[in-house]
């Protein structure tokens, strides 16, 4: 099986970025710590760890409309197939994941975009309270961990790593041809 990764992508400095991986048969979290800067905490995983493939929820691409192809210059396919933020309103986030993607893929690690609130809607656990209260991120676990059949060294203590962790079953989803594609191969889509 290939080494991968889910990763939940956030701001820069403000603790919001996760990772989610195996070790030793069991997941774990890495979490970005405050005024840190976050990519370079991805930089070093990736320079520590031989992973193939990673699940990244953040833009991957732009609009086809910047190419000189269509007009719409806010949204892609898929994110208005499943109903994602455009990578515009996202700014410096997307230029950052871009550029993360753009100098790791060199390295011979492929990138995937995953959309880990597509995922929580696909699994109808949006109405069952995530992204609510701590108590509902423990039992919303414990659904994933049984219904993937995952272990875990220990529970999400947020939902980044939570999100960390939906992008990681992108993955699994992905490796066992299972996974939904929303957009345009040529474009970037997006995978859940």
């Amino acid at each position: 099986m290939n080494k991968f990764c889910g990763i939940d992508y956030g701001s820069k400095l403000a603790s919001t970025t996760s990772i989610c991986f195996e070790v030793d048969n069991k997941l774990v979290f890495l979490q970005s710590e405050k005024k840190k800067d976050a990519d370079k905490m991805i930089i070093q995983f990736f320079e520590n760890l031989r992973i193939k493939q990673v699940f990244f929820d953040a833009p991957l691409s732009l609009p086809r409309a910047f190419f000189g192809e269509g007009e719409d210059f806010f949204y892609r396919e898929g994110d208005r197939a499943i109903g994602a933020m455009s990578p515009m309103f996202l700014g410096g986030l997307t230029a950052r994941a871009i550029k993360l993607k753009t100098t790791f893929e060199k390295t011979g690690i492929s990138f995937f975009e995953a959309y880990p609130g597509g995922l929580a809607k696909e699994l109808n656990i949006k109405e069952k309270g995530y992204k609510k209260d701590s108590e509902q991120l423990i039992f919303l676990t414990e659904f994933i961990s049984k219904n993937f059949d995952l272990k875990l060294k220990k529970h999400p203590s947020n939902w980044h790593q939570f999100d960390s962790l939906l992008a990681f079953v992108v993955g699994l989803r992905f490796n066992a041809n299972q996974a939904l594609f929303f957009g345009d191969e040529g474009e970037g889509g997006i995978w859940v």
